[in-house]
């Protein structure tokens, strides 16, 4: 780690690994995001069967950037009880409609559509207010603001269940990466290369903000140094995605990415030959803004340990540098192929919006999947994030309770097959 000034966790105790510098990282991917409920729903089966029924979370630092910043939200409110936790995100992700998550009537989608056709094609004549979004968020807005109060997060804070809470948002503005931090013990801002942190009291506004995919959504104005800045998705650009969790104290890191390990093989199976469809291109420029940064940042990071186990001298305490350790949970099926099968349980509106940019064809897939808030689709993804963690619960019990296969729980470190990664946030 660099030579920031940065918390020191709390020893951690005999029976396993320390939750105070354990920290969860989910990044976004709009519906997909529903993917990191099913894996939490595993991992909190993994406790159950541990014993640790009315457990606090295993990890006590939660970091967040689009859909991710929002179950990051769920799990914080209710960090003293993590089986509480999981069940009010799966319901959550279980029976959601996409009319709950942006606008799907008619008029509103018709409106839309009709706008951003007159601004392409006459906004040069018309010179009428530009659209801000395809579509309109409000409905996600007022369904936060039920579900989510700023004053439980803090009240996990204080109770000591968890240790920071952090969401990431790209400031339009300015271009820069903002992570805005709550944390039980203070913690230095840090500033980097087009990325700044600051402490404040996360709210709806944050939350909206984080998640607010480009085109799809509308930016979100936040307050930042004393004026506003727009901000939008945080996973734009977004290099380092660890980061946050480092600057905030962790030493190992769960990741529940949601890029899918057989993407690539998924899109071999398409029919080519043809010009690619709006759709097509739209679903590909999503996939680099929301699924590659994690791979990215976790290969720089294999990088740098191997380079500093040739230098030891580099890595000791004393020049700053700590060893992190990392395991990654991703989809072990293409996502891509579940949402081609869910494509028509679209609203019909959007379904009509779409059709013309290729939306509603099996190469469009990718990009309808970031809209498909949908039983049938979140369901499907529930039900593989908790596939992936059962095929995974040797891994996830040594790593986040220090239990062994066919031992009692060991001591930190135990039985991992998470690499170890020395990392500089």
């Amino acid at each position: 780690m660099h030579r920031d000034s940065l918390p020191l966790p709390p020893a951690a105790p005999a029976s396993g690994p320390n939750p105070a510098a354990t920290a969860l990282i989910m990044m976004g991917g709009g519906a997909r995001a529903a993917y990191q409920a099913g894996v939490l729903n595993g991992v909190a089966r993994i406790a159950a069967r541990l014993g640790k029924v009315q457990a606090a979370l295993p990890f006590g630092i939660i970091a967040g950037t689009s859909a991710g910043a929002i179950n990051g939200a769920g799990l914080a409110i209710h960090a003293g009880d993590f089986q509480a936790a999981t069940q009010s995100l799966g319901a959550l992700w279980h029976s959601i409609h996409a009319d709950e998550v942006y606008r799907t009537d008619v008029l509103r989608v018709g409106v839309s559509g009709a706008r951003w056709l007159s601004t392409l094609a006459l906004g040069w004549v018309t010179q009428r207010r530009a659209p801000r979004a395809l579509f309109d968020n409000t409905p996600l807005g007022s369904m936060l603001g039920e579900l989510f109060e700023p004053a439980r997060v803090q009240a996990s804070l204080d109770s000591g269940a968890l240790q920071a809470f952090a969401v990431t948002a790209l400031s339009y503005s300015t271009g820069r990466h903002v992570t805005f931090y709550q944390s039980h013990h203070r913690i230095h801002p840090w500033h980097r290369s087009q990325r700044i942190a600051v402490p404040a009291q996360i709210t709806v506004d944050h939350l909206l903000a984080s998640s607010s995919i480009p085109f799809l959504f509308p930016a979100m104005p936040l307050e930042l140094d004393g004026h506003h800045e727009w901000f939008g998705d945080g996973t734009m650009r977004q290099m380092s995605p660890l980061s946050p969790a480092i600057h905030l104290g962790a030493s190992r890191i769960l990741a529940i990415g949601a890029a899918s390990r057989q993407r690539s093989g998924w899109f071999d199976t398409m029919p080519g030959g043809g010009y690619p469809s709006l759709a097509q291109v739209g679903g590909q420029a999503l996939a680099s803004i929301f699924l590659d940064g994690l791979n990215a940042d976790l290969e720089r990071l294999q990088h740098i340990n191997r380079l500093l186990a040739r230098m030891p001298e580099v890595a000791g305490d004393r020049e700053g540098w700590r060893p992190v350790q990392v395991m990654t949970v991703a989809p072990s099926e293409p996502i891509e192929a579940i949402a081609a099968e869910h494509q028509k349980q679209l609203p019909r509106t959007v379904r009509a919006l779409l059709a013309p940019l290729g939306g509603t064809e099996a190469r469009g897939a990718a990009f309808a999947s970031y809209l498909l808030f949908e039983p049938a689709f979140t369901q499907a993804l529930i039900a593989l994030g908790e596939r992936d963690a059962a095929a995974q619960a040797d891994e996830l019990a040594a790593f986040l309770y220090g239990v062994v296969p066919g031992t009692a729980p060991a001591a930190p470190g135990a039985g991992d097959r998470a690499a170890e990664q020395a990392v500089s946030p």
